[in-house]
């Protein structure tokens, strides 16, 4: 059985990048508490604008915004869908304890069931 990845794709104003890396390194605790495999946070530095689709696109990236990519690893859709559950109930994920520095609207995510790795 191979894992399975939660994928996502922001625009985070370029000067929060520190507060976003601390956002997610909290995040990420979480995540691994609960079974992530691992957690992968990446800031955006040679992502072009398209002319038909881009990552600066899709998530409407306004000039003083950089695109931020990110995935958790799990060992199973299982066992992500309970973590998610538990994650959301979790006080330290909660927006007061942990305020997205982006705007959670424009963020796109999905499950992707890995189907091959090498």
């Amino acid at each position: 059985m191979m894992n399975y990845v939660d994928g996502f794709v922001a625009a985070v104003p370029t000067a929060n990048r520190e507060i976003f890396r601390q956002h997610a390194a909290a995040a990420a605790v979480v995540f691994r508490e609960y079974g992530a495999l691992n957690v992968v946070e990446c800031w955006g530095d040679d992502v072009p604008e398209g002319k038909l689709t881009s990552f600066p696109m899709a998530v409407k990236r306004e000039a003083d915004e950089t695109v931020a990519f990110s995935w958790v690893t799990w060992p199973s859709r299982e066992v992500r869908d309970e973590a998610w559950k538990k994650m959301m109930a979790d006080p330290r994920m909660q927006p007061d304890a942990n305020p997205m520095p982006f705007d959670g609207k424009r963020v796109i995510f999905g499950g992707f069931e890995v189907i091959v790795e090498a």
